[in-house]
């Protein structure tokens, strides 16, 4: 939800009501936030106004990516399967949070030339994600990119390197190794009356990181400002839900909260030993 673009007062209700409905039910699910796609739109794509429109047009990207090896060929495909496998450690915490690179403005594209080495490294800028957190407040779990179009696994690779080389990008001791990659040699496509400019490469990270956790307090906190009011509840009582499922459903979240925590609480504690 964000107050920035949004078709309905209580989208915090509906996603906090949903996220605890599927959270039995879903295997892996990638995140985006409205918020932080709003401001992708505007910064790096040039957009005044953005609409659900142009907003939705990122997403395609990013679902394009993750299903790119199902349709094209390349030298390492990824299995849809593979997502739940690599990177979900546990089983309630299965909410990847999406990167994508390179965004570029159509009036930018003509004076960029833009690497293997620049998407990757793009990817972990807080510029580049489809949620608004703090990486530097987390520590990854496991993390996939997905490369496409003009891409050789030797500059994958030194990519790679050099990123892990980084003090600010720390990975739990439990998975050192950390990175699930895919290359598919499907050039991007764009739509051509979009926003976004035709690339030679791109590439979309998943990574399940703690720092998500962010994300889920600031919807709580709008769930409760709300709640607390009881405010827009008699519609949904209307419909039949109960305000006992209301507060289920945030008890629920509380507790994804506190596995995230304690998640980082766990690698901070081996750090200091």
């Amino acid at each position: 939800p964000s107050p920035k673009v949004s078709s309905a007062v209580v989208e915090p209700y509906n996603s906090i009501l949903t996220t605890h409905a599927c959270m039995d039910f879903t295997d892996c699910a990638f995140m985006v936030d409205n918020e932080a796609l709003y401001d992708l739109c505007k910064k790096q794509l040039d957009i005044e106004r953005p609409c659900y429109e142009n907003l939705n047009r990122i997403i395609g990207q990013v679902v394009s990516s993750v299903t790119a090896s199902l349709r094209f060929d390349g030298a390492l495909n990824v299995d849809m399967n593979e997502f739940q496998t690599n990177l979900v450690p546990y089983p309630r915490l299965h909410f990847p949070l999406t990167s994508f690179a390179p965004l570029l403005s159509r009036s930018r594209s003509f004076h960029e030339h833009i690497s293997v080495f620049d998407i990757t490294s793009s990817c972990f800028d807080p510029a580049n994600q489809l949620v608004r957190c703090d990486l530097r407040k987390g520590k990854y779990m496991a993390c996939c990119l997905l490369y496409r179009g003009d891409v050789a696994p030797k500059d994958v690779n030194t990519s790679i390197a050099s990123v892990k080389s980084k003090k600010s990008i720390n990975f739990v001791d439990w998975c050192p190794t950390g990175f699930k990659v895919g290359i598919n040699y499907q050039t991007p496509s764009m739509p051509h009356n979009g926003d976004m400019a035709a690339v030679k490469r791109a590439v979309c990270m998943l990574s399940n990181t703690t720092a998500i956790a962010e994300a889920w307090v600031k919807m709580d906190h709008k769930f409760d400002l709300m709640f607390a009011k009881r405010a827009f509840v008699h519609w949904y009582e209307k419909e039949t839900l109960e305000e006992q499922e209301f507060m289920e459903a945030r008890n629920d979240l509380a507790v994804l909260e506190l596995d995230y925590i304690e998640v980082n609480k766990t690698y901070d504690g081996e750090q200091e030993l």
